[in-house]
């Protein structure tokens, strides 16, 4: 076992590719159905033909959508694809905005088509006093193939809808005092005369987004042995509810409000790195997980079998300092977590912690699932929308890792803020080109030279899938923007950066 991994853990150290995952499927994989084919946002409106367009990896084309009107508050939005790393892009993502009336069935969580929403919204009269309103914004980040991905992109915004809807009569109380009476009241009649603990709107919609998520996955676990869902996804979720804004992050993707020279971080990084103490524990817990393969100490240094008997600085599982060890044999495993930076991998595999997917994924040649370390939970942060008056230059920028992997958080406000100003503030197309350019910068240009795709000032530029949300935060209270597929605009060329 041993030998099997020295070159998993010199590919992951070495610069070269890591093991690609491997995976349990039928014997027959042609034989399962696609739930969803693979396809571009819908709000690019883009044609078959286009589609194909968009994963030329010689010239990797800037999307932007070319009708601003078609994603809520004329957000901004530009994406591309890798420079080779996989065939397709795996990014997707979703931009929604939703009224839900409080008699509403479950048959509005069965429709498929972005519209279908507003629609059927519309046929109510509009009477929107006892409704649920929210504008939803999501990037999924796939590894390993597009299909889980897919499936979070047209699926989750559902489960979302589903989860507020449980508590869609506490979410429509005028305030937290009433909302918390009717609770008592509850517990009164159900003969419950046991202490209870206050209940925030803040926590319904925190549990409604936690629980959504853990619902996504088990319906990828679900489905797998029907549909064909290959890889997994991180998931970056934007949820505007009220005068809130939620956003509920499983990955390394990640969300920044740029508030005039203010940067207010909105997600973790969610990397092997900074989950080191949540996953090592679960190794120290149940053992029986590293199949007695890896341990879950940390040590130093790669310890080998001419370190036993000397004393190497050790840390376990939820320790952040360092103590001396005396190396033993049963020291020389691999380690649980191992690497260097973007390099670091759990189970010598993979260099994601969190999101969807990857349930039959297993270490290279072995039986030993790697899922049990891998959490759907999200971290919610919350942001107050009245903390002040929002100008229409304060934005929040969601994005997937292949931009923050060249772009600093101040890179990033920076070179949205110079874009900007190029516009007037009422003109529509603004945030879209502050998103498409933020997403050049981070693409670069194909050295003339052979040298690959470098940045302006010649460092290497992003070889990943880049997606990039541009999102006005002063246009919470505006009329929402409608989506129409049924006549949405199909644009009559790739914008090539």
């Amino acid at each position: 076992m041993l030998n099997r991994f020295k070159s998993v853990v010199s590919n992951v150290m070495g610069g070269l590719p890591a093991i690609p995952h491997q995976t349990e499927i039928p014997e027959d994989p042609n034989s399962l159905q696609v739930k969803f084919h693979y396809n571009r946002p819908d709000f690019l409106f883009l044609t078959s033909d286009e589609v194909e367009l968009t994963a030329d990896h010689i010239s990797r084309p800037i999307l932007v959508p070319r009708c601003v009107n078609k994603l809520p508050w004329k957000a901004g939005y530009a994406e591309v694809i890798n420079a080779g790393k996989s065939k397709s892009n795996e990014d997707q993502a979703t931009a929604m905005h939703f009224h839900i009336m409080a008699h509403m069935t479950e048959t509005l969580l069965n429709k498929t088509d972005n519209q279908v929403e507003m629609t059927d919204m519309a046929n109510t009269g509009g009477e929107f006093d006892n409704s649920l309103e929210y504008t939803y914004f999501a990037i999924f980040d796939g590894h390993a193939g597009t299909g889980a991905a897919l499936m979070a992109s047209n699926t989750l915004h559902k489960h979302i809808q589903e989860r507020l809807l449980e508590v869609k009569d506490l979410l429509l109380c005028s305030n937290e005092d009433k909302m918390n009476d009717i609770l008592k009241k509850r517990n009164m009649s159900a003969n419950v005369n046991l202490p209870t603990k206050r209940i925030t709107k803040d926590s319904l919609v925190k549990g409604a987004l936690e629980t959504a998520f853990c619902d996504m996955d088990e319906q990828i676990a679900r489905e797998r042995t029907t549909f064909r869902i290959k890889g997994g996804c991180t998931a970056l979720v934007a949820l505007f509810f009220g005068a809130k804004l939620y956003v509920a992050n499983a990955g390394d993707c990640r969300a920044v409000i740029y508030r005039g020279e203010e940067i207010i971080p909105m997600s973790t990084d969610f990397t092997p790195v900074s989950e080191r103490k949540r996953i090592a524990y679960l190794g120290y817990l149940q053992p029986e997980l590293l199949h007695n393969e890896f341990t879950h100490l940390e040590f130093q240094k790669r310890v080998h079998r001419r370190d036993i008997g000397k004393k190497i600085l050790c840390r376990d599982a939820l320790m952040d300092g360092w103590f001396y060890k005396t190396v033993e044999e049963q020291d020389l495993k691999y380690p649980l977590i191992y690497g260097e930076g973007k390099r670091t991998r759990v189970l010598a595999t993979i260099g994601v912690t969190r999101g969807f997917g990857d349930h039959d994924l297993k270490v290279h040649s072995s039986d030993i699932h790697i899922k049990p370390f891998l959490s759907p939970v999200p971290e919610v942060q919350v942001y107050d929308m009245t903390s002040c008056e929002h100008t229409e230059d304060d934005i929040l920028v969601m994005g997937s890792d292949g931009l923050w992997d060249v772009m600093t958080n101040q890179d990033t406000g920076r070179i949205v803020r110079e874009d900007l100003r190029k516009f007037s503030q009422n003109e529509d197309s603004r945030y879209t080109s502050a998103a498409q350019e933020l997403v050049s910068k981070a693409r670069g240009h194909l050295h003339p030279k052979g040298r690959g795709w470098r940045m302006e000032n010649d460092r290497p530029s992003s070889g990943d899938d880049i997606t990039a949300f541009i999102i006005p935060l002063s246009q919470l209270n505006s009329p929402s923007c409608s989506i129409n597929t049924q006549n949405g605009h199909i644009p009559e060329k790739l914008e090539n950066g």
